[in-house]
């Protein structure tokens, strides 16, 4: 899949979001955890993907299988506020 740049952007929003697996990217984009990766790493300062990358590396919150039974769903509580990939100002 050719992603243009807001899906891009997406992508790594939805990877530097704690609650939001892996499986939830896969799932709407298509993109296995190591193409994630490969974005992250692309598209981002150097530092900045190492810290995320330490971040979720383990996270139980970024697979689906890892997670507590009570989380149910991979919608971040601001999502609602996104419109055109951009979050309103609150």
């Amino acid at each position: 899949m050719e992603l243009n740049e807001d899906n891009i952007d997406r992508v790594i929003e939805m990877a530097w979001e704690d609650r939001t697996p892996f499986e939830a990217i896969k799932f709407q984009f298509g993109l296995s955890e190591q193409e994630v990766i490969s974005i992250m790493r692309k598209h981002m300062k150097r530092s900045s993907f190492n810290m995320w990358r330490k971040r979720v590396t383990g996270r139980k919150t970024k697979h689906s299988k890892l997670r507590p039974e009570e989380v149910l769903n991979f919608k971040s509580t601001r999502q609602r506020q996104i419109s055109n990939n951009h979050i309103a100002k609150r």
